[in-house]
């Protein structure tokens, strides 16, 4: 009995230590810049942030910014770091990293950081505080879709060309 006992537990400690926290998603973030060096810092307006995680993979997906890849926390923390890339300025390159965590109640808080190189030499650097909630999950007093009726999807109404096959159906009845 006691060696179940164990076996049990030792299965349900595999279990926990495998499982990811839920971080990824779509989430409307904003960018509060925190500090630059830079003579023309790059600006980011209100958008749109993607963390996608595939097996043992997380990635961080902010639009004109590299790729950021990392691994995946089990405690919805998130870092990644992208490899040098293009920016917004032309001709500059840019290596971006991001650390910070997913609140439970699906809150995003990262902070960004931005290193600059051109021709090789480096220029500057950014760092930012990146914040917003998941944008892809419904809110809970948001008003659902209303569903059809099943018998109403097959009448045909609100599709002209059902209803007509249907009214054709009824001439010869």
């Amino acid at each position: 009995m006691r060696t179940v006992q164990l076996f049990v537990l030792a299965v349900l400690g595999l279990a926990t230590t495998t499982a990811h926290a839920d971080v990824a998603g779509v989430y409307d973030v904003k960018y509060e810049e925190v500090s630059t060096n830079c003579t023309s810092p790059l600006r980011y307006t209100h958008g749109k942030l993607t963390v996608a995680v595939k097996g043992n993979s997380l990635t961080v997906d902010i639009d004109r910014t590299p790729l950021m890849g990392g691994i995946p926390a089990k405690t919805g923390k998130i870092s990644a770091k992208s490899k040098s890339g293009g920016t917004m300025v032309e001709g500059m390159q840019g290596v971006f990293s991001v650390a910070g965590k997913v609140t439970p109640e699906g809150q995003l808080h990262l902070v960004m950081v931005g290193e600059y190189t051109a021709n090789g030499k480096p220029l500057c650097s950014q760092s930012w505080n990146v914040t917003g909630p998941r944008a892809d999950v419904p809110k809970p007093d948001a008003p659902r879709p209303k569903k059809s009726s099943r018998s109403s999807k097959y009448r045909g109404e609100g599709h002209p060309i059902v209803g007509d096959l249907v009214h054709l159906a009824s001439i010869g009845r």
